[in-house]
């Protein structure tokens, strides 16, 4: 077998399991590298192109296919279907891989796949592709730019056509990984020098001195700063809530939505060892994963808790300084990191998810000791679930909003910033979309 069919075929199962099983593409990739991290990095760098690449694109890709196949995509056998996919990637994508290897292994795989009467098909459709590449045109933007024609009306009509086109534009550009340095636990030249030693290629944000962008490294768990737990992934945006929550020493923090544990390890690492973050979520599952991310940067100052934030819990009622809610939400600031999430949301989950966060800021606002804080965030771009929330919130309970002017360095200005929140955009900002709101309990 050539490494190059080995790479693909690794490729095509991991896509047959998130494309016709429905599973979710970081945790099925992530556990495919970490089967096969015996395989060269290239390797898996190419796994990884070939499977986000496919996800990414994927509704431009069935445009290109059922324009060229006698047999549109919906009825293909899901093992032909998805054997194309990844090769139409290939063929308008991976400029390094001759249009010729990619006919020709997906010749091999179909064959392999015991589709050896389809193989006539798969190089007919994949050649007819190839010679007409050049000449592709695209008849709207939610296939020029792979996104739900819903999601692309509903973000035309909110930012603007504009906006909305350098949101889709940013999703389909390649990710560099973003940490945050826990700084109670190695100086930020200590931090640098590890990774450098490491040939790791580091950027700064140039908005957030604890924040680093990370490039052509192997894979996180060799890299000393991260086991030593001196870095932990977290993207700018995400970091912001740290600076907004702005702990004092000695405060009483709960995090009632908190998995896999960023925000909480980020207001532990400002507490500098006073205080106590309490750091809950739903299941053990996910709780699990919080302790595994606390055990790995040691901070004594925080613990875990399984706790539904839609159940009061008696004994927090007014107790705590600071209250952060980072809420389920449709996750659509986030689709560059997690492609798949454009193609199984329905316009009426909006409408659940925003009034599933209704009932949980309910709850989890009586925790807050007056004059205390609450953080409000999401990790999605819709104002249904956003804006609309934090005023219903305000209407609600009584609080006020936190002017957040200056908290979040020089680099993130928006004129909302006084009324206590701010949406950032990705394409506009230079991070992931994301909201956040903060209030204070009179």
């Amino acid at each position: 077998m050539t490494k190059e069919t080995d790479s693909r075929e690794i490729a095509l199962d991991i896509l047959m399991e998130i494309l016709e099983k429905s599973g979710y593409s970081h945790i099925i990739l992530r556990q495919a590298l970490n089967k096969y991290q015996y395989l060269d990095k290239s390797e898996r760098a190419f796994i990884s192109r070939l499977v986000e690449g496919t996800l990414e694109y994927l509704l431009q890709i069935d445009y290109v296919i059922d324009s060229f196949s006698s047999t549109k995509i919906k009825k293909m056998k899901p093992v032909i279907r998805t054997i194309l996919r990844m090769s139409v990637y290939q063929l308008l994508y991976m400029d390094r891989v001759p249009d010729s290897a990619v006919c020709n292994e997906a010749v091999k795989l179909s064959v392999k796949r015991k589709f050896t009467g389809l193989k006539g098909f798969v190089n007919g459709v994949l050649r007819n592709i190839s010679r007409n590449k050049e000449t592709l045109s695209w008849p709207n933007a939610s296939v020029r730019y792979s996104m739900p024609e819903w999601i692309v009306s509903m973000w035309e009509k909110e930012y603007g056509r504009e906006t909305a086109v350098a949101m889709m534009e940013s999703f389909l550009k390649n990710k560099k990984t973003t940490v945050r340095c826990n700084y109670a636990n190695a100086a930020r030249e200590e931090i640098l020098k590890s990774l450098q030693k490491q040939e790791v290629i580091v950027a700064e944000s140039g908005l957030s001195d604890a924040v680093l962008y990370l490039e052509k490294y192997d894979y996180l768990d060799s890299l000393e700063a991260f086991k030593k737990g001196w870095i932990q992934v977290q993207d700018l945006s995400s970091v912001f809530v740290g600076e907004a929550a702005d702990p004092k020493k000695d405060d009483y923090v709960i995090d009632v939505c908190g998995a896999p544990g960023g925000k909480s390890i980020h207001i532990a690492d400002k507490l500098d060892g006073t205080g106590l973050v309490e750091v809950r979520d739903l299941t053990a599952y996910k709780v699990d994963l919080i302790q595994q991310n606390i055990d790995r940067c040691g901070f004594k100052n925080i613990r875990t808790k399984v706790q539904d934030a839609l159940i009061l819990d008696q004994e927090s009622i007014e107790k705590a300084d600071i209250v952060i809610a980072d809420l389920p939400c449709s996750g659509l600031g986030i689709i560059g990191r997690k492609p798949d999430i454009k193609y199984r949301l329905k316009p009426e989950d909006l409408k659940e998810l925003a009034s599933l966060q209704r009932e949980i800021l309910s709850v989890v606002q009586s925790y807050v000791k007056p004059g205390g804080k609450l953080v409000f965030s999401t990790c999605t771009v819709n104002k249904q679930e956003n804006e609309e929330n934090a005023l219903w919130f305000l209407k609600e309970f009584p609080f006020d909003p936190l002017d957040l002017t200056g908290k979040l360095g020089d680099g993130i200005s928006s004129e909302t910033l006084k009324q206590g929140y701010i949406q950032l955009l990705p394409g506009i900002h230079p991070c992931d979309g994301f909201f956040l709101s903060a209030f204070v309990k009179r």
